[in-house]
């Protein structure tokens, strides 16, 4: 009999241990999705022809393998290759392109030092700038919150203008209350000097070495399924299905069965309860500590793990006639404090076959960040989209009659946040980790904000780990603790 592998979530890391099981092991996965989407947060969602990346995701890994693992899933484009429109399953190469929008102008992001900038900074604010790098510069605050994390590398001025109102609309509190460790995950090579590194060694680098030794923010392009990120992932799944493996969609788990350092299964929320070897999760730690049943939680486990906070998102997808800013960009930070939106995506720019009708339209997906239950999660789909159009012809993107069509997408449990009783999760993390069968995996499984890739890695460790034989979970866990940058998706 073979032994079996339960897989919680048919997201990148779920999907990922899967194929890995069974290329590399003779476990037999069973992939186990609450929802009826392939993907997670890297699904593809169609609407009317059109299509929405839900939170926009750049293809590119300084880590080889990972790379390599989405080429041979789906080739690249090769230059002066077949048209792409011939190809259902190909790779395009993209350039990057984003910028934030402040003050009703387009700055670079990250933030550069270029002439733009400085003028459209002003004279005053320029100066108060330097001043305030050099300030930075010779007197380091200590780091015990985001908000002193970025005011050591670009002084106060630069993080007032260009990270503090973001970053509160992103997680809903002040960047003062949230851990420096996002900062040292996801921003630690980001900085003026790193800028200015990158301006002067520019010309000097060759390609490979361009994408592989700069901060991730700083590459000049990536790769992106024709058709988003769900295809390269609808396509593994296939891939799965075609190797043995099982995927079951709308398989919510609620409980899981649990013995003396092991989980021996996993009851559904139809009352179905499924065996198994291997329980390797993706789900919330704070859902998955509470569906613990058999044994008795540690009382702090249970309260830290209920205390976890996460940021839930919404996307509303415009469609319109054209934009009154003709943009190149993919993503746009909207840091204008009168509006709510908190990034703009333009589908045409990710892939234009992303739009049924490229040449004449433009999809726009306006990103807002909430709680599931506030007053935004809770607004009707026809308000918010409503909203959603005032804000975007208030900041002068669009003019309302272009526009012909909206749809809303609300997506749970987006983004695991740094606050609340996250300074304690190595308490819960020490707990599950006593189960020697159970594996937690991606940015909800180790409530850690990982990019697509890293969520990934931590799949191809656990199964390295099952394969081998190997009891610690260091390996698993220290997946993208690495100071180095990694860009927001």
């Amino acid at each position: 009999m073979k032994k079996t592998a339960i897989i919680i979530g048919a997201g990148p890391a779920g999907l990922t241990a899967a194929y890995e099981l069974l290329k590399q092991t003779d476990i037999h996965p069973v992939v186990l999705e609450g929802s009826e989407a392939i993907g997670g947060i890297s699904q593809t969602v169609r609407y009317k022809g059109n299509r929405m990346d839900i939170g926009g995701h750049r293809f590119f890994s300084k880590d080889d393998s990972v790379m390599q693992w989405w080429r041979q899933m789906m080739p690249l484009q090769a230059p002066g290759g077949p048209d792409p429109a011939s190809e259902d399953r190909v790779m395009l190469t993209r350039h990057r392109s984003s910028r934030i929008y402040f003050r009703r102008k387009f700055f670079d992001y990250p933030v550069s030092l270029s002439r733009k900038t400085l003028a459209g900074m002003g004279l005053r604010d320029t100066v108060r700038a330097g001043w305030g790098y050099l300030a930075a510069v010779c007197h380091k605050l200590p780091e015990t919150s985001l908000e002193n994390f970025y005011i050591n590398r670009f002084g106060r001025p630069l993080y007032e203008m260009f990270f503090e109102d973001y970053t509160e609309k992103v997680w809903g509190v002040h960047p003062g209350r949230i851990g420096a460790d996002w900062g040292a995950q996801r921003v630690k090579g980001l900085s003026v000097l790193g800028i200015l590194k990158d301006v002067v060694t520019r010309p000097f680098r060759g390609k490979d070495i361009a994408q592989k030794k700069v901060e991730t923010s700083l590459i000049e392009q990536f790769i992106y399924p024709k058709y988003g990120p769900g295809q390269l992932w609808e396509t593994v799944a296939d891939e799965v299905r075609a190797r043995g493996g099982e995927i079951r969609l709308d398989s919510r788990v609620e409980g899981l069965l649990a013995e003396e350092g092991r989980i021996s299964g996993v009851r559904l929320s139809g009352g179905e309860t499924l065996p198994c070897d291997y329980l390797l999760s993706s789900m919330p730690v704070k859902d998955l500590v509470a569906g613990i049943e058999g044994v008795e939680v540690p009382a702090d486990v249970r309260r830290i793990a209920d205390g976890l906070p996460y940021r839930d998102f919404i996307t509303v997808g415009v469609l319109a006639t054209g934009l009154k800013i003709p943009v190149q960009d993919t993503w746009i930070y909207i840091q204008e404090r009168d509006v709510k939106v908190g990034r703009l995506q333009i589908f045409n720019n990710w892939s234009p076959y992303m739009v049924a009708d490229p040449e004449h339209t433009v999809f726009v997906g306006m990103e807002y960040f909430c709680n599931e239950g506030d007053e935004l999660w809770s607004l009707p789909e026809e308000d918010f989209c409503r909203m959603a159009v005032d804000e975007l012809a208030r900041i002068d993107i669009v003019d309302r009659k272009d526009v012909l069509d909206t749809h809303r997408v609300r997506m749970r449990k987006a983004y695991p946040a740094y606050f609340g009783t996250y300074a304690e999760i190595g308490t819960v993390r020490a707990y599950l980790d006593g189960f020697r069968n159970l594996f937690c995996l991606g940015r909800n499984g180790q409530h850690r904000y990982n990019n697509m890739d890293h969520s990934m890695l931590t799949a191809m460790e656990a199964v390295r780990n099952i394969r081998d034989g190997i009891a610690a979970k260091d390996n698993v866990w220290g997946v993208n603790t690495e100071k180095s940058y990694h860009e927001s998706k």
